[in-house]
Protein backbone atom coordinates (compact mmCIF):
# COMPACT_ATOMS: atom_id res chain seq x y z
CA UNK A 1 0.00 0.00 0.00
CA UNK A 2 0.97 3.52 -0.91
CA UNK A 3 1.88 7.17 1.39
CA UNK A 4 -1.93 7.97 -0.49
CA UNK A 5 -3.46 5.12 0.15
CA UNK A 6 -2.12 4.86 3.93
CA UNK A 7 -3.39 8.70 4.39
CA UNK A 8 -6.59 8.07 2.17
CA UNK A 9 -7.36 5.59 4.86
CA UNK A 10 -6.96 7.11 7.86
CA UNK A 11 -9.84 9.92 6.53
CA UNK A 12 -13.77 9.77 7.31
CA UNK A 13 -14.86 11.47 4.43
CA UNK A 14 -17.51 10.95 1.68
CA UNK A 15 -14.35 11.50 -1.45
CA UNK A 16 -13.88 8.73 -3.43
CA UNK A 17 -10.09 7.24 -3.55
CA UNK A 18 -9.74 7.96 -7.54
CA UNK A 19 -10.99 11.87 -6.50
CA UNK A 20 -8.67 11.87 -3.64
CA UNK A 21 -5.80 10.38 -5.68
CA UNK A 22 -6.03 12.81 -8.33
CA UNK A 23 -6.31 16.21 -5.43
CA UNK A 24 -2.75 14.95 -4.28
CA UNK A 25 -1.48 14.73 -7.87
CA UNK A 26 -2.53 18.05 -8.68
CA UNK A 27 -1.25 19.26 -5.15
CA UNK A 28 2.35 17.89 -6.33
CA UNK A 29 2.21 19.88 -9.30
CA UNK A 30 0.92 23.04 -7.89
CA UNK A 31 4.04 23.35 -5.55
CA UNK A 32 6.65 22.68 -7.94
CA UNK A 33 8.35 20.03 -6.27
CA UNK A 34 8.02 21.37 -3.06
CA UNK A 35 5.95 18.63 -1.76
CA UNK A 36 6.53 15.35 -2.52
CA UNK A 37 2.94 13.15 -2.64
CA UNK A 38 3.03 12.34 1.70
CA UNK A 39 3.37 15.64 1.84
CA UNK A 40 0.68 16.34 -0.65
CA UNK A 41 -1.88 13.81 0.54
CA UNK A 42 -1.68 15.05 3.84
CA UNK A 43 -2.71 18.55 3.00
CA UNK A 44 -5.19 17.71 1.29
CA UNK A 45 -6.48 15.36 4.26
CA UNK A 46 -6.32 18.47 6.16
CA UNK A 47 -8.71 20.21 3.74
CA UNK A 48 -10.99 17.39 3.69
CA UNK A 49 -10.79 16.30 7.39
CA UNK A 50 -14.04 18.17 9.05
CA UNK A 51 -15.36 18.10 12.82
CA UNK A 52 -18.50 15.96 13.07
CA UNK A 53 -20.70 18.17 15.79
CA UNK A 54 -23.03 16.41 17.74
CA UNK A 55 -25.46 19.04 17.96
CA UNK A 56 -25.24 22.85 16.67
CA UNK A 57 -24.67 23.94 20.24
CA UNK A 58 -21.34 22.20 19.58
CA UNK A 59 -20.37 24.72 16.86
CA UNK A 60 -17.33 27.32 17.31
CA UNK A 61 -15.84 30.04 15.05
CA UNK A 62 -12.29 28.49 14.27
CA UNK A 63 -13.36 25.10 13.62
CA UNK A 64 -12.28 23.45 10.19
CA UNK A 65 -15.20 22.52 7.80
CA UNK A 66 -17.27 21.09 10.07
CA UNK A 67 -21.03 18.94 9.25
CA UNK A 68 -23.45 18.70 11.48
CA UNK A 69 -27.67 17.76 11.10
CA UNK A 70 -30.84 19.71 11.49
CA UNK A 71 -34.01 21.06 10.56
CA UNK A 72 -34.73 24.05 8.48
CA UNK A 73 -36.55 26.83 10.03
CA UNK A 74 -36.47 29.76 8.07
CA UNK A 75 -35.88 30.29 4.60
CA UNK A 76 -34.44 34.19 3.45
CA UNK A 77 -34.99 35.38 0.52
CA UNK A 78 -31.99 35.21 -2.15
CA UNK A 79 -30.39 38.53 -2.20
CA UNK A 80 -27.77 39.93 -4.86
CA UNK A 81 -24.44 41.65 -4.51
CA UNK A 82 -21.55 43.72 -5.96
CA UNK A 83 -18.11 41.55 -5.95
CA UNK A 84 -14.88 43.38 -6.53
CA UNK A 85 -13.11 43.45 -9.89
CA UNK A 86 -14.37 44.78 -13.01
CA UNK A 87 -14.69 41.33 -14.45
CA UNK A 88 -16.82 40.19 -11.44
CA UNK A 89 -19.91 38.08 -11.25
CA UNK A 90 -22.54 39.65 -9.38
CA UNK A 91 -22.97 37.53 -5.98
CA UNK A 92 -25.94 36.10 -4.71
CA UNK A 93 -26.58 34.71 -1.00
CA UNK A 94 -29.18 33.16 0.76
CA UNK A 95 -29.65 32.58 4.49
CA UNK A 96 -31.35 29.58 5.59
CA UNK A 97 -32.10 29.21 9.57
CA UNK A 98 -31.30 24.87 10.86
CA UNK A 99 -31.90 23.99 13.95
CA UNK A 100 -31.73 21.06 16.44
CA UNK A 101 -32.78 20.76 19.93
CA UNK A 102 -29.74 22.59 21.43
CA UNK A 103 -29.80 25.60 19.54
CA UNK A 104 -29.96 26.92 15.91
CA UNK A 105 -27.63 28.75 13.57
CA UNK A 106 -28.06 30.62 10.26
CA UNK A 107 -26.13 29.05 7.23
CA UNK A 108 -24.93 31.01 4.25
CA UNK A 109 -25.95 29.35 0.79
CA UNK A 110 -23.77 31.51 -2.22
CA UNK A 111 -24.53 32.19 -5.57
CA UNK A 112 -25.92 28.41 -7.55
CA UNK A 113 -26.71 26.95 -3.94
CA UNK A 114 -28.41 30.24 -2.89
CA UNK A 115 -30.94 29.83 -5.70
CA UNK A 116 -31.30 25.81 -5.77
CA UNK A 117 -31.99 26.90 -1.50
CA UNK A 118 -35.21 29.06 -2.66
CA UNK A 119 -35.91 26.54 -5.34
CA UNK A 120 -35.69 23.34 -3.43
CA UNK A 121 -35.48 23.61 0.18
CA UNK A 122 -38.71 23.92 2.51
CA UNK A 123 -39.45 24.98 5.93
CA UNK A 124 -39.25 21.83 8.01
CA UNK A 125 -37.22 19.84 6.08
CA UNK A 126 -34.30 18.27 7.80
CA UNK A 127 -30.56 18.63 6.34
CA UNK A 128 -27.12 17.92 6.57
CA UNK A 129 -24.77 20.88 6.23
CA UNK A 130 -21.20 21.13 5.31
CA UNK A 131 -19.36 24.15 6.11
CA UNK A 132 -16.66 26.58 7.44
CA UNK A 133 -17.72 27.85 10.61
CA UNK A 134 -17.23 31.88 11.52
CA UNK A 135 -18.69 34.92 13.61
CA UNK A 136 -21.14 36.73 11.62
CA UNK A 137 -22.95 39.84 11.81
CA UNK A 138 -25.80 38.26 14.21
CA UNK A 139 -23.62 35.83 15.76
CA UNK A 140 -22.56 32.57 14.62
CA UNK A 141 -22.88 31.35 11.46
CA UNK A 142 -22.03 28.90 8.70
CA UNK A 143 -20.51 29.85 4.82
CA UNK A 144 -21.82 26.38 3.23
CA UNK A 145 -20.20 23.98 1.06
CA UNK A 146 -22.31 21.24 0.83
CA UNK A 147 -26.44 20.91 2.04
CA UNK A 148 -27.98 17.70 1.38
CA UNK A 149 -31.80 17.30 2.57
CA UNK A 150 -31.58 13.91 4.40
CA UNK A 151 -35.23 12.21 4.65
CA UNK A 152 -34.60 9.33 6.65
CA UNK A 153 -33.26 11.51 10.17
CA UNK A 154 -35.67 13.00 12.66
CA UNK A 155 -34.79 16.06 14.43
CA UNK A 156 -37.55 17.30 17.38
CA UNK A 157 -37.60 20.41 16.22
CA UNK A 158 -41.14 22.51 16.52
CA UNK A 159 -41.66 25.03 13.64
CA UNK A 160 -45.51 26.58 13.96
CA UNK A 161 -46.97 29.15 12.07
CA UNK A 162 -48.14 30.91 15.35
CA UNK A 163 -46.36 30.26 18.74
CA UNK A 164 -47.89 30.49 22.13
CA UNK A 165 -44.74 31.20 25.23
CA UNK A 166 -45.29 27.63 25.71
CA UNK A 167 -44.57 26.27 22.59
CA UNK A 168 -40.87 28.51 22.68
CA UNK A 169 -38.20 25.79 22.30
CA UNK A 170 -34.38 26.72 21.99
CA UNK A 171 -33.38 26.98 18.44
CA UNK A 172 -36.77 28.07 17.04
CA UNK A 173 -37.02 30.59 14.18
CA UNK A 174 -38.74 32.90 12.16
CA UNK A 175 -41.05 32.78 15.65
CA UNK A 176 -44.41 34.95 15.22
CA UNK A 177 -46.18 35.67 18.94
CA UNK A 178 -48.78 37.60 19.85
CA UNK A 179 -48.26 38.52 24.11
CA UNK A 180 -49.27 41.45 26.42
CA UNK A 181 -46.54 43.77 27.53
CA UNK A 182 -45.76 43.54 31.23
CA UNK A 183 -42.97 45.66 31.33
CA UNK A 184 -39.63 47.37 29.33
CA UNK A 185 -36.50 48.50 30.12
CA UNK A 186 -34.15 51.48 28.71
CA UNK A 187 -31.92 51.04 25.67
CA UNK A 188 -28.36 49.89 26.53
CA UNK A 189 -24.98 50.38 25.15
CA UNK A 190 -22.30 47.97 24.73
CA UNK A 191 -18.87 47.59 22.98
CA UNK A 192 -18.29 45.31 20.20
CA UNK A 193 -14.78 43.16 19.85
CA UNK A 194 -14.79 44.52 16.37
CA UNK A 195 -14.67 47.94 18.62
CA UNK A 196 -18.47 49.04 16.95
CA UNK A 197 -21.06 49.57 19.66
CA UNK A 198 -24.28 47.85 19.98
CA UNK A 199 -27.34 48.51 21.67
CA UNK A 200 -29.79 46.60 23.49
CA UNK A 201 -33.22 46.58 25.20
CA UNK A 202 -35.49 44.41 26.84
CA UNK A 203 -39.82 44.22 27.43
CA UNK A 204 -41.26 41.16 28.60
CA UNK A 205 -44.40 40.06 27.66
CA UNK A 206 -47.12 37.24 28.40
CA UNK A 207 -49.84 35.73 27.56
CA UNK A 208 -51.94 32.75 28.54
CA UNK A 209 -49.50 30.18 28.71
CA UNK A 210 -46.59 32.28 30.40
CA UNK A 211 -44.06 34.70 29.92
CA UNK A 212 -41.12 35.49 27.82
CA UNK A 213 -37.96 38.06 27.78
CA UNK A 214 -37.79 39.85 24.34
CA UNK A 215 -34.10 41.28 23.32
CA UNK A 216 -34.40 43.75 21.02
CA UNK A 217 -30.75 44.75 19.17
CA UNK A 218 -29.36 47.40 17.67
CA UNK A 219 -31.67 49.49 15.29
CA UNK A 220 -34.66 47.36 17.01
CA UNK A 221 -33.88 48.51 20.61
CA UNK A 222 -35.74 51.48 20.44
CA UNK A 223 -39.11 50.07 19.96
CA UNK A 224 -39.04 48.62 23.96
CA UNK A 225 -39.41 52.97 24.57
CA UNK A 226 -42.76 52.66 22.38
CA UNK A 227 -44.98 50.43 24.42
CA UNK A 228 -46.40 50.71 28.03
CA UNK A 229 -47.57 47.75 30.46
CA UNK A 230 -50.80 46.69 29.47
CA UNK A 231 -50.31 46.96 25.52
CA UNK A 232 -51.08 44.15 23.23
CA UNK A 233 -47.92 43.57 20.99
CA UNK A 234 -46.93 40.94 18.18
CA UNK A 235 -43.88 40.11 17.56
CA UNK A 236 -42.55 38.60 14.59
CA UNK A 237 -39.09 36.77 12.67
CA UNK A 238 -37.82 36.25 16.51
CA UNK A 239 -35.26 33.79 17.51
CA UNK A 240 -35.30 31.52 20.29
CA UNK A 241 -31.88 31.70 22.67
CA UNK A 242 -31.44 30.56 25.99
CA UNK A 243 -29.57 33.04 29.38
CA UNK A 244 -28.59 31.82 32.98
CA UNK A 245 -31.36 28.59 32.07
CA UNK A 246 -34.44 30.58 30.84
CA UNK A 247 -35.50 30.84 27.03
CA UNK A 248 -35.79 34.30 25.67
CA UNK A 249 -37.20 35.49 22.39
CA UNK A 250 -34.72 37.63 20.16
CA UNK A 251 -35.46 40.31 17.53
CA UNK A 252 -32.34 41.37 15.11
CA UNK A 253 -32.72 43.16 11.91
CA UNK A 254 -35.47 41.41 10.25
CA UNK A 255 -37.64 41.14 13.26
CA UNK A 256 -40.72 43.31 14.09
CA UNK A 257 -42.54 44.48 16.87
CA UNK A 258 -45.78 46.25 16.32
CA UNK A 259 -49.45 46.81 18.61
CA UNK A 260 -52.10 44.66 17.24
CA UNK A 261 -55.57 44.68 18.11
CA UNK A 262 -56.26 42.18 20.12
CA UNK A 263 -57.23 40.44 23.34
CA UNK A 264 -54.62 38.64 25.47
CA UNK A 265 -54.45 38.12 28.68
CA UNK A 266 -51.93 37.36 31.04
CA UNK A 267 -52.55 35.70 34.79
CA UNK A 268 -49.94 35.30 36.59
CA UNK A 269 -48.98 32.89 39.02
CA UNK A 270 -47.64 33.70 42.10
CA UNK A 271 -45.92 31.53 45.52
CA UNK A 272 -47.55 32.27 48.75
CA UNK A 273 -45.40 34.80 50.55
CA UNK A 274 -45.10 32.54 53.64
CA UNK A 275 -44.09 29.88 51.71
CA UNK A 276 -41.01 31.71 50.30
CA UNK A 277 -37.43 30.91 51.74
CA UNK A 278 -33.69 32.15 51.02
CA UNK A 279 -31.65 32.51 47.58
CA UNK A 280 -35.32 31.08 45.42
CA UNK A 281 -36.35 32.94 42.67
CA UNK A 282 -40.12 33.01 42.41
CA UNK A 283 -43.04 34.87 41.43
CA UNK A 284 -44.83 37.27 44.30
CA UNK A 285 -47.79 39.22 44.39
CA UNK A 286 -49.91 41.48 47.10
CA UNK A 287 -51.30 44.75 48.23
CA UNK A 288 -48.62 47.26 48.79
CA UNK A 289 -48.91 48.38 52.34
CA UNK A 290 -45.38 50.64 52.33
CA UNK A 291 -43.96 52.77 50.11
CA UNK A 292 -40.48 54.47 50.18
CA UNK A 293 -38.86 57.23 48.53
CA UNK A 294 -36.46 56.26 45.78
CA UNK A 295 -32.09 56.32 47.03
CA UNK A 296 -29.30 56.93 45.71
CA UNK A 297 -26.00 55.32 46.21
CA UNK A 298 -22.52 55.44 44.47
CA UNK A 299 -21.32 52.13 42.99
CA UNK A 300 -17.77 50.57 43.77
CA UNK A 301 -17.15 52.14 40.05
CA UNK A 302 -17.66 55.64 40.36
CA UNK A 303 -21.54 55.23 38.69
CA UNK A 304 -24.66 56.14 40.58
CA UNK A 305 -27.40 54.00 41.42
CA UNK A 306 -30.86 53.74 42.35
CA UNK A 307 -33.20 51.62 44.58
CA UNK A 308 -36.46 51.79 46.18
CA UNK A 309 -38.10 49.70 48.85
CA UNK A 310 -41.68 48.67 48.70
CA UNK A 311 -44.32 46.45 51.05
CA UNK A 312 -46.44 43.91 49.96
CA UNK A 313 -49.03 41.71 51.31
CA UNK A 314 -51.01 38.90 50.35
CA UNK A 315 -53.30 36.50 52.34
CA UNK A 316 -50.22 34.32 54.01
CA UNK A 317 -47.77 37.08 54.64
CA UNK A 318 -45.76 40.47 53.96
CA UNK A 319 -42.73 41.12 52.80
CA UNK A 320 -40.23 43.94 51.27
CA UNK A 321 -39.58 44.16 47.78
CA UNK A 322 -36.29 46.18 46.28
CA UNK A 323 -36.45 47.77 43.58
CA UNK A 324 -33.16 48.58 42.06
CA UNK A 325 -32.15 50.69 39.05
CA UNK A 326 -34.84 52.07 36.70
CA UNK A 327 -37.40 49.79 38.25
CA UNK A 328 -37.24 52.12 41.32
CA UNK A 329 -39.09 54.52 39.01
CA UNK A 330 -42.57 52.73 38.55
CA UNK A 331 -45.41 54.01 39.71
CA UNK A 332 -46.39 52.13 42.57
CA UNK A 333 -48.49 53.74 44.98
CA UNK A 334 -50.44 52.65 48.11
CA UNK A 335 -52.77 49.98 47.74
CA UNK A 336 -51.84 48.63 44.42
CA UNK A 337 -51.92 45.65 43.56
CA UNK A 338 -48.81 44.38 41.95
CA UNK A 339 -47.28 41.43 40.62
CA UNK A 340 -42.66 40.34 40.69
CA UNK A 341 -41.75 37.98 38.86
CA UNK A 342 -38.16 36.56 38.89
CA UNK A 343 -37.16 38.17 42.23
CA UNK A 344 -34.47 36.89 44.46
CA UNK A 345 -35.17 35.59 48.21
CA UNK A 346 -32.53 37.34 50.24
CA UNK A 347 -31.48 38.10 53.89
CA UNK A 348 -33.31 41.23 54.82
CA UNK A 349 -33.27 43.91 57.81
CA UNK A 350 -33.13 42.75 61.24
CA UNK A 351 -32.89 38.78 59.84
CA UNK A 352 -36.68 39.38 57.71
CA UNK A 353 -36.43 37.99 54.69
CA UNK A 354 -36.35 41.09 51.28
CA UNK A 355 -36.91 40.23 47.87
CA UNK A 356 -34.86 41.76 45.12
CA UNK A 357 -36.19 42.62 41.53
CA UNK A 358 -33.35 43.22 39.20
CA UNK A 359 -32.53 43.07 35.99
CA UNK A 360 -34.29 39.90 35.24
CA UNK A 361 -37.27 40.82 37.24
CA UNK A 362 -40.67 42.34 35.69
CA UNK A 363 -42.78 44.54 37.72
CA UNK A 364 -46.52 44.38 36.93
CA UNK A 365 -49.59 46.60 38.62
CA UNK A 366 -52.38 44.98 37.97
CA UNK A 367 -56.16 46.43 37.27
CA UNK A 368 -59.11 45.56 39.30
CA UNK A 369 -59.79 42.65 37.00
CA UNK A 370 -56.61 41.00 37.87
CA UNK A 371 -54.14 41.90 34.60
CA UNK A 372 -51.93 44.51 33.89
CA UNK A 373 -53.35 47.90 33.62
CA UNK A 374 -54.35 48.70 30.67
CA UNK A 375 -54.59 45.11 29.18
CA UNK A 376 -56.50 44.32 26.20
CA UNK A 377 -58.35 41.54 28.19
CA UNK A 378 -61.96 41.86 29.15
CA UNK A 379 -60.39 42.06 32.45
CA UNK A 380 -63.76 39.60 34.00
CA UNK A 381 -61.45 36.54 33.66
CA UNK A 382 -60.99 34.94 37.41
CA UNK A 383 -57.50 35.99 38.09
CA UNK A 384 -54.53 34.37 39.70
CA UNK A 385 -53.72 37.06 42.57
CA UNK A 386 -57.78 37.86 43.04
CA UNK A 387 -57.27 37.34 47.26
CA UNK A 388 -54.09 40.31 46.90
CA UNK A 389 -54.39 43.34 47.40
CA UNK A 390 -56.35 45.90 49.00
CA UNK A 391 -59.06 43.84 49.02
CA UNK A 392 -57.68 41.17 50.80
CA UNK A 393 -57.17 43.19 53.86
CA UNK A 394 -60.51 44.51 54.37
CA UNK A 395 -63.25 42.23 56.10
CA UNK A 396 -65.26 44.74 57.18
CA UNK A 397 -67.82 47.08 55.38
CA UNK A 398 -65.07 48.80 53.02
CA UNK A 399 -64.97 45.78 50.75
CA UNK A 400 -68.93 45.37 51.04
CA UNK A 401 -69.00 49.32 50.03
CA UNK A 402 -66.75 48.81 46.91
CA UNK A 403 -68.89 46.02 45.65
CA UNK A 404 -71.76 47.80 45.69
CA UNK A 405 -70.47 50.86 44.20
CA UNK A 406 -69.51 48.60 41.40
CA UNK A 407 -72.33 46.90 41.17
CA UNK A 408 -71.65 43.39 41.48
CA UNK A 409 -74.35 42.86 44.08
CA UNK A 410 -77.54 41.05 43.05
CA UNK A 411 -80.52 42.82 41.58
CA UNK A 412 -83.17 41.48 44.66
CA UNK A 413 -80.22 42.35 46.91
CA UNK A 414 -79.10 45.49 45.66
CA UNK A 415 -80.77 47.75 47.52
CA UNK A 416 -80.58 46.51 51.20
CA UNK A 417 -76.76 45.51 50.17
CA UNK A 418 -75.80 49.24 49.28
CA UNK A 419 -77.60 50.67 51.61
CA UNK A 420 -76.10 48.54 54.25
CA UNK A 421 -72.45 48.99 52.77
CA UNK A 422 -73.37 52.52 53.24
CA UNK A 423 -74.25 52.28 56.35
CA UNK A 424 -70.85 50.52 57.50
CA UNK A 425 -68.63 52.71 55.39
CA UNK A 426 -69.60 55.66 57.80
CA UNK A 427 -70.09 54.24 60.99
CA UNK A 428 -67.38 54.79 63.98
CA UNK A 429 -64.30 52.02 64.10
CA UNK A 430 -61.37 51.85 66.33
CA UNK A 431 -58.47 49.83 64.98
CA UNK A 432 -55.09 49.28 66.65
CA UNK A 433 -52.16 48.47 64.79
CA UNK A 434 -48.08 49.17 63.91
CA UNK A 435 -47.19 52.69 62.37
CA UNK A 436 -45.85 50.79 58.63
CA UNK A 437 -46.02 53.89 56.33
CA UNK A 438 -46.05 57.51 57.85
CA UNK A 439 -47.18 60.71 55.76
CA UNK A 440 -50.37 61.15 53.85
CA UNK A 441 -51.45 58.38 54.66
CA UNK A 442 -50.94 56.50 57.55
CA UNK A 443 -50.83 53.07 57.13
CA UNK A 444 -51.24 50.76 60.28
CA UNK A 445 -50.65 47.11 60.05
CA UNK A 446 -52.28 44.85 63.14
CA UNK A 447 -50.90 41.88 61.80
CA UNK A 448 -53.83 40.83 60.29
CA UNK A 449 -55.49 43.60 57.93
CA UNK A 450 -53.91 46.84 57.13
CA UNK A 451 -55.88 50.39 57.22
CA UNK A 452 -55.05 53.89 55.89
CA UNK A 453 -55.44 56.76 57.95
CA UNK A 454 -55.86 60.23 57.73
CA UNK A 455 -54.54 62.12 60.48
CA UNK A 456 -51.95 65.13 61.53
CA UNK A 457 -50.64 63.55 64.06
CA UNK A 458 -46.30 63.10 64.38
CA UNK A 459 -46.21 59.28 64.06
CA UNK A 460 -43.13 56.94 63.72
CA UNK A 461 -42.31 53.83 62.15
CA UNK A 462 -42.78 50.82 64.25
CA UNK A 463 -45.06 52.70 66.56
CA UNK A 464 -47.99 51.25 67.75
CA UNK A 465 -51.14 53.45 68.13
CA UNK A 466 -55.14 53.07 68.27
CA UNK A 467 -57.31 55.30 66.48
CA UNK A 468 -60.83 56.28 66.42
CA UNK A 469 -62.93 57.59 63.87
CA UNK A 470 -65.11 57.40 60.53
CA UNK A 471 -64.33 55.13 57.78
CA UNK A 472 -64.65 56.11 54.54
CA UNK A 473 -63.83 55.20 51.38
CA UNK A 474 -61.45 52.99 52.43
CA UNK A 475 -59.46 55.42 54.79
CA UNK A 476 -60.07 56.09 58.44
CA UNK A 477 -60.33 59.43 59.06
CA UNK A 478 -59.16 59.77 62.71
CA UNK A 479 -60.93 61.92 65.56
CA UNK A 480 -58.76 60.32 67.81
CA UNK A 481 -54.67 58.91 67.87
CA UNK A 482 -53.73 57.29 71.38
Amino acid sequence: MGVIEDVYGGLDTDVEFEEFEAAVEDKVEQMGGLADEETAAMLIAHELRDEEAETIADIEPGMNDVKFLGKVTAIGDVKTFERDGEDAEEGRVCNVDVADASGSVRVALWDDMAVAADEELEVGQVVRVMGRPKEGYSGLEVSADKVEPDEDAEVDVQVLDTYQVEDLSLGASDVDLVGQVLDTDAVRTFDRDDGSEGRVANLTVGDETGRVRVTLWDGKADLAEEFEAGEVVEVGDGYVRERDGDLELHVGDRGTVERVDEDVEYVPETTDIAEVEIDQIVDIGGGVIETDPVRTFDRDDGSEGQVRNVRIKDDTGEIRVALWGEKADRDIDLADQVVFTDVEIQDGWQDDLEASANWRSTVTVLDEGGSASGAGGDGGAERGASDTGLGAFAEDGQKAAAEAVAGESGDDEAGGGAAAAAAAATEGIEFTGTVVQTGDPVVLDDGQQTKSVATDASLRLGEEVTVRGTERDGTIDADDVF
